[in-house]
């Protein structure tokens, strides 16, 4: 029996697919069967996918209906006891099936492990390096207060419990790795594969450069996270608020840093410390607030140097 199914969905991704299934076929654990999700391609991903002579990939062309629908339509294809997703323009460590399976068989009762995420650029170099989460077990409170798991490209799951946790929502245009990671918090322990193996591509093209749909996708997700969520957890919303608030007007400070995008910022840091005080402890509140000063101080050019210095969370971690 296959042991793991992974799924990519691929969409005008020619300038990636192959780096990416290449990160999957080096993989130290080589009993997978890779299922790439044609999501309705102009360009030559298609073309280029069939270039590959292996065994495990499977291809499947579909109309396009986004990222959401494609990796539902993998999951209706795996035949595997666990199964994983890597979207097509980032990277996998060679260790990084072998490790979270051992993890998963190592603690039966969890039904979810992850890893921690680095951050690469268009030409695949290193930019920095995800605060280290050590969250496991009943990971729900936390993860409804925060996605600290990063993106779609991470997890590992035993399939009853994406058989138990239903489809990707088709109608979020972001976020909706958040919102499946949530549910399948509310059914299961999750186990953590402390090592950097996810290296994930930011791009102007990548959904964090889209600002509006991510926040109201963000939005999205909160709303209905906190009507499904126990009444002891409910108080739990203004910190997952305030957390969302924060990371848009970090994402204005990197994608948008003119004067509209600026202002942008500060009404989103402020909403964020008004909903919860407390999070001016944190060091990356203070952090986005010294880049706000910044750039109302400096020349654009002068402040983006220091913004790049300070901009990393931790320093480069070797992969």
């Amino acid at each position: 029996m296959t042991a793991i199914s992974v799924i990519v969905p691929a969409y005008n991704a020619e300038k990636t697919i192959l780096e990416t299934i290449h990160s999957v076929q080096k993989q130290t654990f080589s009993n997978f069967e890779l299922i790439v999700i044609n999501d309705g391609s102009t360009d030559k991903t298609v073309e280029l996918i069939n270039t590959i002579v292996d065994p495990r990939l499977k291809i499947f062309s579909y109309e396009n209906g986004g990222l959401p629908v494609a990796r539902n339509r993998g999951i209706a294809h795996a035949n595997g006891e666990f199964i994983t997703f890597i979207d097509a323009d980032d990277l996998w460590t060679p260790d990084k099936l072998e490790l979270q399976i051992a993890a998963l068989q190592q603690h039966q009762e969890a039904g979810v492990v992850y890893s921690w995420t680095a951050f690469i650029n268009d030409k695949g170099q290193l930019i920095y390096a995800q605060e280290p989460s050590f969250f496991d077990g009943d990971v729900y409170p936390q993860l409804l207060v925060n996605n600290f798991i990063s993106s779609g490209s991470n997890i590992l799951v035993r399939r009853q419990f994406i058989e138990s946790a239903g489809e990707f929502d088709p109608l979020l245009k972001s976020a909706e790795d958040w919102d499946y990671n949530i549910r399948l918090a509310a059914l299961c322990p999750f186990a953590v594969v402390p090592k950097y193996q996810i290296l994930y591509r930011k791009s102007q093209n990548s959904m964090t450069a889209k600002i509006n749909v991510m926040e109201k996708a963000i939005f999205t997700v909160i709303e209905r996270a906190f009507q499904a969520a126990p009444t002891e957890l409910k108080v739990l919303k203004n910190q997952s608020m305030a957390n969302y608030f924060r990371f848009i007007a970090k994402l204005y400070l990197e994608y948008d840093t003119n004067s509209k995008g600026t202002k942008q910022a500060i009404n989103k840091l402020k909403k964020s410390i008004q909903l919860y005080p407390k999070i001016l402890l944190k060091k990356e509140t203070q952090r986005l607030i010294l880049k706000v000063i910044l750039i109302q101080l400096f020349p654009y050019q002068i402040a983006t140097h220091f913004i790049r210095f300070i901009g990393r969370k931790f320093p480069m971690v070797p992969i």
